[in-house]
């Protein structure tokens, strides 16, 4: 081995050109980023959705309709939801806590009880909301509805 045939390991090095590091590189003055303009220019960062000086496409779809954003959606929960609940797990008292557990709600839902199906437990429910055919037949049943806050 002598000094004139020491050569680096295969792979330790890339073949690639440096750029903005003088004239003598070849790649120096603009560093291949073209004459003045954003792009030329050091911090520049295109907008998303930006084509070029084109009107974006969120700019030419028209728009229309309204969007209320005081709209309080509820999570309806039916009788005969509450009914399969009791039977399933032997529940007298239902609350949005019960409901949250069963994965019948989420945790910042506003519940509303609605009339659908039948109800033969005898529950206490305590929900946001009541229909009033929910809160006839579940006082017909023999239970109570009270509104929680």
């Amino acid at each position: 081995m002598r000094l004139e045939s020491l050569k680096p390991a295969t792979g330790s090095t890339k073949n690639r050109k440096r750029i903005a590091r003088g004239q003598g590189s070849g790649k120096g003055g603009t560093a291949t980023r073209g004459h003045k303009g954003a792009q030329s220019r050091s911090g520049y960062s295109r907008k998303i959705g930006f084509e070029g000086g084109q009107m974006p496409l969120q700019r030419r779809v028209p728009k229309f309709g309204f969007k209320n954003n005081n709209k309080v959606v509820m999570k309806p929960i039916n009788l005969d939801d509450l009914q399969k609940l009791s039977d399933e797990k032997r529940l007298t008292e239902i609350t949005p806590e019960v409901l949250r557990e069963n994965g019948m709600a989420g945790k910042g839902d506003t519940i509303k009880v609605l009339g659908r199906g039948e109800l033969k437990a005898k529950l206490t429910v305590k929900a946001h909301k009541f229909s009033k055919t929910a809160q006839e037949a579940i006082e017909k049943a023999g239970g109570s509805a009270s509104v929680e806050e």
